[in-house]
């Protein structure tokens, strides 16, 4: 077998197979991306475009702080506010704010083209939790923020940009720090009293949302973990079809997982 760096490893196959072992409720469809920031190692599992639910809160605060950078301002304090509880609260109307700021989908989708995103459109009108991604898409959003993977051309946000985005996303509160989070090394359970050891263990966003058409619960995580062996990994779960939340959260973080195993080489 090769080694996790090793280009003939086919992990896109190892995470097909360790997907395709899992057992999800019927109706139930999961996509996931990895990257290992350290080795290169990448996978992906699923192509199928979702709808975002929260964690296209991530991309609405990456647009503003593009759109800051463009302007050579830097965010207002009350653009930091609505930042704090749109990322660390999940706070809809600060996230109903910032979306009116960046000009809605069509400001959205002007930072996401220009950050690599190619299968991302923004929800129409006021509805910004149905903008449609793909686990690929917020891989690369990922690799921008985090300033990590080798991202195509250098990352278009600036160092404190991505400092600020970073320090939000390892602060967000402790009843939403599950999903990616599940692949982090223990002790970000361990010390989870403590801000500074989680945000160093990961940094995420979650989204949920049931759906009205059909009562049945889109489930996303987005975000960096350090693994148990002390590796850096990028992480997209996009799922949707489940019956509740918590089911969701239980098929999210075992695809984590399982996409963190991969990428270490487990088989």
């Amino acid at each position: 077998m090769g080694s996790v760096t090793d280009p003939s490893v086919d992990r896109g196959g190892a995470l097909a197979a360790v997907m395709g072992a899992a057992t999800l409720p019927e109706g139930v469809r999961v996509s996931v991306a990895g990257l290992d920031v350290d080795s290169g190692a990448h996978a992906e599992h699923g192509d199928a475009a979702f709808d975002t639910a929260s964690i296209v809160k991530v991309g609405i605060l990456a647009a503003l702080l593009l759109r800051a950078r463009d302007a050579r301002r830097t965010p207002t304090a009350r653009e930091r506010a609505h930042a704090a509880a749109m990322i660390e609260r999940s706070d809809n109307d600060s996230a109903s704010a910032l979306w009116d700021a960046i000009g809605r989908a069509r400001g959205l989708d002007s930072a996401n083209e220009r950050f690599g995103l190619t299968s991302t459109r923004g929800g129409d009108g006021p509805l910004w939790g149905l903008t449609r991604t793909t686990a690929a898409d917020q891989l690369l959003l990922l690799r921008q923020v985090f300033g990590e993977g080798g991202a195509p051309g250098a990352p278009l946000l600036d160092a404190a940009s991505q400092a600020y985005l970073r320090e939000l996303m390892g602060n967000v509160v402790a009843e939403q720090s599950w999903g990616v989070s599940a692949a982090a090394g223990p002790a970000s359970s361990a010390a989870a009293s403590s801000a500074s050891a989680s945000a160093s263990a990961y940094a995420l966003k979650n989204g949920w949302l049931p759906r009205s058409t059909t009562g049945l619960w889109v489930v996303n995580s987005v975000g960096r973990v350090t693994t148990a062996d002390g590796r850096h990994c990028l992480i997209a779960v996009l799922s949707d079809g489940h019956s509740t939340l918590a089911e969701g959260i239980t098929v999210v973080e075992a695809a984590a997982r399982g996409v963190a195993g991969v990428l270490a080489g487990v088989r």
